[in-house]
């Protein structure tokens, strides 16, 4: 290992990385946001697409906060360096963290079904399916065993009845003759 190319250096390499990756994701979603509207909507409804485009921006940017604390957190970390990039990633790690634990109220509000409700409808969804399966398997097994029985009956009666001998040990011809002769009627 080469001086200053140790552990150190890799996750340094590392926590860099994800900052470019980060800095990436929201240069990707600002522009995905000024994409939204677009001329891809009819021409009679165009109108009020481009106002709601308009209290967009304006909700973005309000004058009275010209530079938000974020943005001033981004100016120092540029500068700092390695660990400018460290407080980006707590910072984003928090922010995301408190995103994640929304009031109930705010989430009655849209009637879109969230990530939790999909997932467990489908939790549900595939346990009755497994209860289902598990079922008919159920089934199948005590038909076979049924199936099974009564063969196993047919085959010792059929043996009894084959396996008898005269009193003086040779086998019973007529028992015999009788049991195929049932058979071909059968």
């Amino acid at each position: 290992v080469l001086s200053g190319r140790g552990f150190a250096f890799r996750r340094k390499q590392k926590i860099e990385q994800q900052y470019r990756k980060l800095l990436k994701k929201r240069r990707q979603v600002h522009s995905q946001q000024d994409d939204q509207f677009t001329d891809t909507y009819p021409e009679h409804l165009k109108h009020l697409y481009l106002a709601e485009e308009e209290k967009l921006k304006k909700r973005r940017r309000t004058p009275d906060d010209a530079v938000s604390p974020e943005e001033k957190l981004n100016k120092a970390a540029d500068g700092c360096g390695i660990y400018g990039y460290v407080y980006l990633m707590i910072l984003s790690v928090s922010r995301t963290c408190t995103f994640s634990s929304r009031s109930v109220g705010t989430q009655e509000k849209f009637k879109n079904k969230t990530s939790n409700q999909k997932a467990k409808e489908e939790y549900e969804k595939i346990k009755a399916e497994h209860a289902r399966k598990k079922e008919e398997a159920e089934k199948r097994k005590q038909q076979r065993e049924e199936a099974q029985r009564l063969y196993k009956k047919k085959k010792m009666e059929a043996y009894k009845i084959l396996s008898k001998k005269t009193k003086k040990g040779q086998p019973n011809l007529n028992l015999q003759v009788e049991f195929l002769l049932q058979k071909i009627q059968q």
